[in-house]
Formats: structure tokens, C-alpha cells, sequence
């Protein structure tokens, strides 16, 4: 069985390079054809070339880890965020369902308007704040409907020690910076790129042994943080492993999404219930704080710059980076 991986540079694409390779041969594409093998278009823009693609491989199973992420840009950039995220999954649907071919598609936490404190089920209405959760919700929806066997897997605040995203943000300006403000009242998962990788396999197993399972699924880490509690953990954990901090987990200061207004609304409240998926699998998904572990872990301890080398700022509160959730998109068309 041929498996063909859309957005594999990205860090969800880079995980799933290695959950899937055990289970067919896999022809693995990112934006840029000539670094493809057989010159193969991966770009969700190319819907042309993306339908040759498909035809020409004829894989069993579709998995599109590629997307746009730049929340903010997708404000003034709608066309664009709506080609890649809504116009390029509906193609690949359909090219799926001619196939009789799987398709597996990543969404978004951004599709709920992030009101109350109760975590999202998969029953619950959509309504979106932003032009990119409006465009991830155009995509899981073109696919539940042109194509029979497919998973939908939304996700949020997924993080990875290669690329960019919210915990390396944290990381750099902590070692820049004496203060940095970060919000404290967006909640949700962060989750490692490594387990939704291989909840993906998991899940894209058991489906093709049993096609009923087909469907929409939520899939984060266990338990719930504010990205101020985000952001002290990792580095606390930095800290441990003796990264030569200007800014330690009692640096961090709290912060309200209001204070720091972007292009983008973002929701206050990204829980997202995983029981359906935990119940139809039979999977556990760890705590949070498992994968940020890992991830920090894995990252080379910086060495500590010479005496006397001025970095950043000289710790005025005022000049404190603030992180809102603006930061963390990877490449604009690499996946989570």
C-alpha cells in the first residue's frame, strides 16, 4: 500500500515521516517539486499539479499534514488561507473517494468560538472568530462530505523541538530577555507532534481493518494549561537541564488577551474532549506535560555567552516580549 504524505517538513510532517513508515511505502512531498522524488507537486496552492500528483502515485491512503497556519496573515491574505486550507482538502477528497482511497486531514481548535470552560466535543456547533478557523472549518467539511473513508483529526497548541512554534518561542526569548508577559487566559493541550503522530497511525490502522471507524475525532494531550502555565513549565524544565536562562519561570508575567490585541481573535477556551477517540481506539493519551518534557529534552542546552555580551533588553517591564498565541505557526504551508 502506497502512502502519500502531504507537508512532510513541517513538524507534524516530520513526525509522521516516521509513525507511517511502518505501515506502507511512503512518498513523502513538501511545497518544493524539485526536492521531491520524481519531481512530484506538494503544493496546496498547485491544485493542478496536487491533482496529477494524487492520479500518478494512486496512493490507499492521503495524509494532508500541509495547511496554512499564519493565523494573523490569513487576516489579510483570506484568498490564499482558503486555497490552502478549504479549496486544496476538497480536491483531495475527492481524488480520495474516485480512489477508494483513505484520507486523513488535520483541523483546528479555531473552529470554536472558544467561549465557556467546558472541553469541545465533536457534537458541539462550530462558529469560528478568525478568517483561518472559518477556512479549517470549509476543509473538515469538504471532506466529510465528498469522501467516504476519512479521519479528521482536530488538534491544537502543537509544539515539536524542530520548527517554529509557541515552546521554542518561549525558550529563545527567555534567554534573550529578563521578563517576557505572556497571556493567561487561553487554555488548552499543548501537544507533542510525536504523539499525534502516532495516534494518526494508530487510528489509520485500526480504520483500514474496520472502515466504520471512520469520522471526526479530537486528539490533544491530557489536562489543561493557560500559556503562562505553559510557557513556566518549559522553562522550568530548561532550567533543569541548565540552560543559561535571563528569564526564569518566576519571570514570566501574566497577562489578558485584551492587553495585547492582534489581527486575529484567538479563542480563550481550546479544551478539546479526546474521549471519542480514547473510547473508538482504545488509546490513552498522556498528560501535557509528558510531551513538553521530551521536547525540551531533546533540545541542545545553548552555551552561555561571554561576560560582559549585552543581549536583549536590560529587564524594563515595558520592554518584555509578550506571547499571545501569535507565535507558534510554523511555515505558512507546513502543517502544525
Amino acid at each position: 500500500m502506497k502512502i502519500l504524505l502531504l507537508g512532510r517538513d513541517g513538524q507534524l510532517g516530520w513526525e509522521l515521516q516516521r509513525s507511517l513508515g511502518l505501515l506502507g511505502e511512503l512518498v513523502a512531498l513538501g511545497r518544493d517539486a524539485s526536492a521531491n522524488p520524481d519531481r512530484l507537486c506538494g503544493d496546496l496552492l498547485d491544485l493542478g499539479g496536487l491533482r496529477s500528483t494524487v492520479q500518478r502515485v494512486a496512493p490507499g491512503v492521503i495524509v494532508n499534514a500541509a495547511a496554512w497556519t499564519a493565523v494573523d496573515r490569513a487576516e489579510s491574505e483570506p484568498h490564499e488561507a482558503h486555497a490552502v486550507n478549504a479549496l486544496a482538502p476538497a480536491m483531495l477528497a475527492e481524488q480520495a473517494q474516485a480512489l477508494g482511497s483513505w484520507l486523513v486531514h488535520y483541523s483546528s481548535d479555531y473552529v470554536f468560538d472558544g467561549s465557556g470552560s467546558d472541553p469541545w466535543r465533536e457534537t458541539d456547533a462550530p462558529a469560528p472568530l478568525n478568517v483561518y478557523g472559518h477556512c479549517k472549518l470549509a476543509g473538515e467539511q469538504a471532506v466529510a462530505k465528498a469522501c467516504e473513508r476519512h479521519l479528521l483529526l482536530r488538534t491544537g497548541w502543537v509544539h515539536c523541538a524542530r520548527g517554529d512554534n509557541f515552546a521554542r518561542t518561549v525558550l529563545r526569548l527567555a534567554c534573550q530577555r529578563t521578563q517576557l508577559q505572556v497571556v493567561d487566559d487561553q487554555v488548552g493541550a499543548p501537544t507533542a507532534a510525536a504523539l499525534l503522530a502516532d495516534a494518526t497511525a494508530h487510528m489509520l490502522r485500526a480504520a483500514l481493518a474496520q472502515p466504520g471507524l471512520a469520522g471526526l475525532y479530537h486528539c490533544t494531550a491530557a489536562g489543561q494549561t493557560s500559556r503562562h502555565g505553559w510557557a513556566r513549565f518549559v522553562l522550568e524544565q530548561a532550567l533543569a537541564l541548565g540552560w543559561p536562562l535571563r528569564a526564569g519561570p518566576q519571570d514570566v508575567i501574566p497577562a489578558a488577551s485584551r492587553e495585547h490585541p492582534t489581527p486575529a481573535r484567538r479563542p480563550l477556551n481550546s479544551r478539546l474532549s479526546c474521549a471519542k477517540l480514547e473510547n473508538a481506539f482504545g488509546l490513552y493519551l498522556p498528560p501535557w506535560q509528558t510531551g513538553v518534557q521530551r521536547m525540551v529534552a531533546s533540545l541542545p542546552v545553548p552555551a552561555r555567552q561571554a561576560s560582559g555580551r549585552k543581549t536583549g533588553d536590560a529587564g524594563r517591564i515595558s520592554a518584555a516580549p509578550r506571547l499571545d498565541g501569535a507565535h507558534g505557526s510554523k511555515a505558512t504551508r507546513s502543517r502544525r
